[in-house]
């Protein structure tokens, strides 16, 4: 969760055009970590790895061209590869037997990938389309389009962004629909099924003796009585 945070504060900051190079590399970072934590096997992991590495690559080259369809393109698979990365995160934490701290924090990554997702695809509509993503020729770069997804993914809507064509509306309404859905049935359901450590995993007190209540003395056993012989009438 720490790095996406540091990616998004990245891509927010005034360094764009270096925060979108470094962007793959981060985004790549956080691939392998949650591949390596998905149970997977080496053989799977490895072939993940180097088809996320080359398409990295790939999209790197395409973006340098400084073309509308290189940096649509290298938008396209930015999105790819997190779409891929939030899906990896729901299936694990859906996966595990209890919930858990860990489980809350995943479903919280997953959150903000979706949202880096969306800012990816609709910096990939601007550059494949004619005309202006937002209305009144308002900046379309990184900055705005991760402030447009994350304000639409929290259903915030200030109105101050508002994308022109059907391409960015209909994404927008999608991405509103999916943040809601994740926040209300898989996060809350997340929550209310936490509740820390079970008491059977807690270490049983030992007991005392005698119990409460009870008298040391009457505690002790009395030894039982003999009988008595009987005698013999003469």
């Amino acid at each position: 969760m720490l790095l996406l945070i540091v990616t998004y504060l990245l891509s927010a900051s005034g360094l764009s055009v270096i925060a979108a190079y470094l962007q793959f590399a981060l985004f790549f970072g956080v691939v392998l970590l949650v591949l390596r934590t998905s149970g997977a096997s080496p053989r799977t992991l490895m072939l993940a790895a180097l088809v996320t590495l080359i398409g990295s690559i790939g999209a790197i080259a395409a973006a340098v061209t400084h073309t509308r369809a290189g940096v649509g393109a290298a938008d396209i698979w930015k999105g790819v590869i997190l779409l891929f990365t939030a899906v990896l995160i729901v299936q694990r934490v859906l996966s595990r037997p209890t919930v858990t701290a860990q489980s809350i924090y995943g479903a919280l990554s997953a959150y903000l990938i979706v949202g880096l997702m969306f800012a990816a695809f609709y910096g990939a509509i601007d550059h494949l389309q004619a005309g202006d993503f937002f209305v009144n020729g308002q900046p379309a770069n990184t900055q705005t389009f991760q402030y447009f997804s994350f304000t639409t993914l929290t259903t915030l809507g200030y109105g101050d962004f508002t994308a022109a064509g059907n391409g960015g509306r209909a994404l927008a309404v999608i991405e509103a629909l999916t943040g809601q859905v994740f926040l209300a049935v898989l996060v809350a359901r997340l929550v209310a099924a936490y509740r820390g450590p079970r008491d059977g995993d807690r270490p049983r007190a030992s007991r005392r003796w005698p119990p409460p209540g009870t008298s040391q003395r009457s505690a002790v056993s009395r030894p039982a009585r003999t009988a008595r012989p009987e005698r013999r009438r003469r």
